[in-house]
């Protein structure tokens, strides 16, 4: 397992509908959205296996929550790991919306 060189980076590429962190310019991982109105619904995140055990993925969605924060939008944690991610961390609870049965549908419906 390699240690990163630099500071990773996460940036939002809203054409791919994700946020990206990049180890050394390298995409070392992901999480993936769908916007459903004032909700940014997060349903998959994932980092490489080269890259494992750095805590990337928490670096990942700290800052892809504090990004949605920032653009006033809310949060719908339908991905595993975001959804554990909120457990730990209750300062995103006043932006988060609960997983409904509405939303799984929409989401289907936008993955297709």
């Amino acid at each position: 397992m390699s240690q990163p060189s630099a500071a990773p980076i996460v940036e939002r590429v809203d054409a791919g509908h994700r946020y990206e962190i990049l180890v050394d310019g390298k995409r070392a991982g992901l999480t993936a959205y769908r916007d459903r109105g004032e909700q940014r619904v997060f349903f998959h995140t994932e980092v490489d296996d080269a890259f494992a055990g750095q805590g990337l993925a928490a670096a990942l969605v700290q800052q892809a929550l504090d990004d949605v924060r920032a653009s006033g939008k809310r949060i719908v944690p339908v991905c595993p790991y975001v959804a554990k991610f909120l457990k730990r961390h209750n300062e995103f609870a006043d932006i988060a919306d609960p997983v409904t049965p509405d939303v799984l549908r929409w989401l289907e419906t936008e993955l297709d």
